[in-house]
């Protein structure tokens, strides 16, 4: 494995570095439209075919650079009650999702693009991760078991994160601290609900 590693061409590494800065200069000026296969060929002086070495098409050139340029996960709240630290996460996550325009256009491309390539397909499971990390950690605990019994973690990213992404892409609505202590414990009185009906 280790031999495999040593043997990989570095002339290829540079040139997909090369490509993908193109692409991501291309991207932070022009937004996603901006990032074409003659645009980044141009702005990398790279050749095409050299291109399409590394990527089959534009969209997966896309993804790759939109993957690139996620940010680390946000880190959940390490203490005090699961309610309070539920909605600092969501607080959290609501100002990435207002001061880091990048993730809102992944969300809507992803959402837009029929495509599901390995690179798409990567691209999405590093978004879902960028949500799903921090509310594992705060719902394995003791606290969240007793609170919310058994659940599925994509549904409390859906209810949680989902109404605050909605908001951005339409420009409607609220994001505030305030609005996210709403959203967590709307959820929150509707899961002790369904717990009181299954235990009845």
């Amino acid at each position: 494995m280790l031999a495999s590693m040593t043997e990989i061409d570095p002339r290829r590494l540079r040139s997909r570095a090369r490509l993908l800065d193109a692409a991501t200069a291309l991207l932070r000026s022009g937004g996603l439209d901006a990032v074409t296969v003659d645009a980044v060929t141009r702005a990398s002086k790279v050749a095409r075919t050299t291109l399409y070495r590394h990527f089959e098409s534009a969209a997966q050139l896309r993804a790759a650079t939109l993957e690139r340029l996620l940010p680390p996960p946000v880190p959940a709240p390490a203490e005090g009650p699961l309610r309070d630290r539920l909605v600092e996460l969501l607080t959290r996550q609501a100002q990435v999702i207002e001061e880091v325009p990048l993730h809102l256009a992944t969300v809507a491309w992803l959402a837009t693009d029929p495509g599901d390539g390995p690179a798409t397909s990567a691209l999405r499971a590093r978004l879902i991760e960028q949500y799903r990390v921090p509310f594992d950690e705060l719902l394995d605990g003791d606290e969240a078991r007793a609170l919310l019994g058994e659940h599925d973690r994509v549904q409390v990213l859906i209810q949680l994160v989902g109404p605050l992404v909605f908001t951005r892409l339409v420009g409607l609505g609220d994001t505030s601290p305030a609005a996210c202590a709403r959203l967590v414990d709307d959820f929150l009185a509707a899961r002790s609900a369904s717990s009181r009906r299954r235990a009845e």
